[in-house]
């Protein structure tokens, strides 16, 4: 007797990894839905970021994209470069590695492992 079992499938588009942002090759934050913007993401985890306006207006926090994509809730009046971000006014899409200063941020740091040798 043949028996078959249910097969379940899953709609793969209603998962998304949550971001990974990074400063200068350094894991600092998971971006989440929770954030506001990446400028609050950043500065929840102590990361020194110049802003002003908060809007994309003034670009006072213009910063460089090493890797990643960002899309914008508010559209940036700023001319940005190929390779620049609003954080202020913006989500991260994709993993981001962020040319900023870590020195005070709250760093993630992981456990290296060890080979027995």
């Amino acid at each position: 007797m043949k028996v078959s079992s249910p097969t379940l499938t899953c709609n793969k588009s209603l998962f998304k990894k949550a971001p990974i942002v990074s400063l200068r090759g350094q894991p600092v934050l998971l971006y989440t839905q929770e954030h506001q913007s990446l400028l609050h993401a950043l500065e929840q985890k102590k990361v020194r970021l110049f802003s002003e306006c908060r809007n994309g207006f003034c670009g006072a926090c213009k910063t460089r994209l090493n890797s990643g994509t960002v899309s914008y809730h508010t559209e940036p009046l700023v001319e940005l470069e190929e390779n620049e971000c609003l954080p202020c006014c913006c989500h991260a899409q994709t993993d981001l590695d962020l040319d900023l200063s870590f020195d005070e941020a709250e760093v993630i740091h992981y456990p290296r492992i060890m080979s027995v040798s």
